[in-house]
């Protein structure tokens, strides 16, 4: 990174942490099995069970480590685009899944879900997109202000004004900035250079676009991106991407945190696909994505440990420390695609991504700060990171919810 139409009317409430969370699925079953023994009449239950408008929330696990202290340091830390918009992501999946494109129903009838602007994942985004900007914040970078992109689009529901802010970041991405010599859009403004890093930024936000949009062709276009920078950045003699490849800040290393971006963005971009109607019939497109996550994946299981348990911050390079970035954005998506796909993406995964996870919840301590991980802003730093990066706690809670969600669905168990 750089320091350098018709709208679902269903109202989601605000979802306070801790205690003031909406009553979970499990608990409404307790509920209904109470009154169903005291004999309360049908009407009873019924008002009982709609009497809040709050959507399912999923029943918490124990993941061996502490989410919500992890999410308050990304919030408190996080300084940067990028930093916000996954930040941002992160809190969506956690307190509002039901928003994000893992929870069941994403789209309802077709289009993005109206989401209510004082969710805390969205009220602490909102201050940082800038409305009347060609980008939604000014940066060097062409796809670190889109990893908002969906946070606008949903604040658009509520606010027509964030929907005009998305149109120009999108414009911008797709006409206006500079593309590589394959055609795939640079991740620099000023120079033709791919980064691992924007799979996570520009793509997840362009696939929600062609969903309010409607555009089932922007959906594909998509998808071809992701090839394209899979052409340039992955090289036949490994499985896993190189991080840059460009003239200013070239970097063939094999990043762990690097192919955890590249990895948990075509995720979102797939979940994206499958989720939507006008676009759940593409099933090369959905074939190629996950072929190109399981390369990562297969790549990064293929890599040793060092002795904390963590992925090397550049995978098969002995040289390196362990770090929790990467190990945690990684296992994230091992996570989601063996719910996506349990034949493709079978226990071995699991087990893979337990192990990580165990490790990870080792390294938190009492403030919530996971660590030790790579600098944020300068990845071939050699001395280890103990501030608390803002994306490795943010990486944290998208590992959280990748479990929980594999839990809640039967695949993992806790």
């Amino acid at each position: 990174m750089d320091a350098p139409k018709y709208k679902w009317q269903t109202v989601h409430p605000v979802a306070s942490p801790r205690s003031k969370r909406p009553p979970s699925f499990l608990y409404r079953l307790t509920r209904l099995y109470d009154m169903l023994n005291q004999k309360h009449t049908a009407a009873a239950i019924v008002a009982a069970l709609c009497a809040t408008s709050s959507p399912i929330v999923l029943a918490d696990v124990n993941a061996g480590f502490n989410v919500r202290t992890a999410a308050d340091v990304a919030v408190s830390h996080a300084s940067h685009s990028w930093e916000w918009g996954t930040t941002a992501q992160a809190l969506l999946e956690l307190d509002n899944n039901d928003l994000s494109v893992f929870g069941d129903e994403p789209f309802p009838n077709g289009q993005i879900p109206h989401a209510d602007p004082n969710i805390r994942a969205l009220a602490y985004v909102k201050p940082h997109i800038r409305r009347d900007g060609q980008t939604l914040t000014e940066d060097k970078a062409v796809g670190d202000p889109a990893s908002m992109g969906v946070s606008a689009l949903l604040l658009g529901t509520s606010d027509s004004v964030y929907n005009g802010a998305a149109d120009r970041q999108a414009d911008y991405i797709l006409h206006k900035a500079p593309k590589f010599s394959n055609g795939a859009i640079s991740q620099r403004a000023d120079v033709k250079e791919l980064w691992a890093d924007n799979m996570a930024m520009s793509f997840p936000f362009l696939a929600y676009y062609a969903v309010y949009k409607n555009d089932r062709n922007a959906m594909k276009e998509v998808v071809r991106q992701c090839g394209l920078y899979r052409d340039i950045l992955k090289i036949d003699k490994f499985l896993n991407w190189r991080h840059i490849i460009g003239p200013q800040s070239q970097d063939e290393g094999l990043w762990s945190t690097g192919n955890g971006w590249a990895g948990y963005g075509m995720v979102r971009v797939l979940y994206t696909l499958q989720k939507w109607s006008g676009s759940r019939t593409l099933h090369d497109e959905q074939g190629k994505l996950k072929t190109w996550i399981k390369e990562i994946l297969d790549g990064a299981m293929l890599s040793d440990r060092e002795d904390l348990g963590l992925l090397r911050n550049y995978l098969n390079d002995a040289g390196w420390f362990g770090e929790v970035s990467g190990t945690a954005l990684l296992s994230a998506v091992a996570y989601r695609m063996a719910v996506n796909d349990p034949a493709m993406f079978p226990q071995k995964y699991i087990d893979w991504a337990d192990q990580n996870r165990r490790a990870l919840g080792h390294q938190q301590g009492g403030d919530g700060v996971v660590v030790p991980a790579v600098n944020p802003l300068a990845w071939k730093d050699r001395n280890k990171f103990y501030g608390g990066s803002p994306e490795g706690q943010a990486f944290m809670v998208n590992l959280y919810t990748a479990y929980r969600d594999c839990v809640n669905k039967s695949i993992c168990h806790n």
